[in-house]
């Protein structure tokens, strides 16, 4: 049984994208507190934080690429539009192959006693900081694209409304009018 998949209303595209940046934003803050936990605490009495942090930084990069993965797309959006959205997809995937490159050193590194934060997270951070620079760069380029397709549709109404009274220059109504 196939489900009759119909395309969202405007409204109904606004409040999901609203939803998914809540969400995806959510996975960016677990990002960001997993990614400074391990300089900020030490591994002093027995507890590996390293070990938790992970974990936290993998759920953030999940839950981040998945609000990315639902379509927010609204039926009017351009094409260039929906690629920029697309690519904030790809900034969920840096996340998420950071996140597999802190279990790989990890388990690689293992508990060498030679072995620091850094060491096993300079992937990672590399990883993230791709991933935020994609975001960052798609995030400003979808806000200015957002705000000139609203521009044009305003225009657009407006001159459509315009042209429909307009009469020609010896003061004759305009075939629009006539109709």
């Amino acid at each position: 049984m196939a489900k009759n998949k119909q395309p969202l209303t405007p409204e109904q595209a606004e409040s999901r994208r609203k939803k998914m940046e809540t969400t995806a934003t959510f996975g960016l803050l677990l990002i960001a507190v997993a990614m400074l936990g391990p300089f900020m605490l030490s591994g002093d009495g027995g507890f590996n934080w390293m070990e938790v942090y992970k974990w936290i930084y993998a759920a953030g990069a999940l839950i981040y690429t998945f609000a990315r993965l639902v379509s927010v797309n609204d039926p009017r959006d351009s094409l260039r539009l929906r690629r920029l959205r697309r690519l904030e997809f790809w900034a969920g995937m840096a996340f998420c192959i950071g996140a597999f490159f802190w279990f790989y050193n990890e388990q690689k590194y293992g508990d060498s006693p030679f072995v620091g934060p850094l060491a096993i997270l300079k992937d990672v951070v590399a990883f993230s900081l791709a991933g935020a620079v994609i975001q960052v760069v798609a995030s400003w380029m979808i806000s200015f694209r957002m705000a000139k397709e609203k521009k044009e549709r305003e225009e657009g109404k407006s001159s459509r409304t315009s042209a429909a009274g307009r009469t020609s220059k010896k003061g004759d109504v305009s075939n629009s009018e006539k109709k």
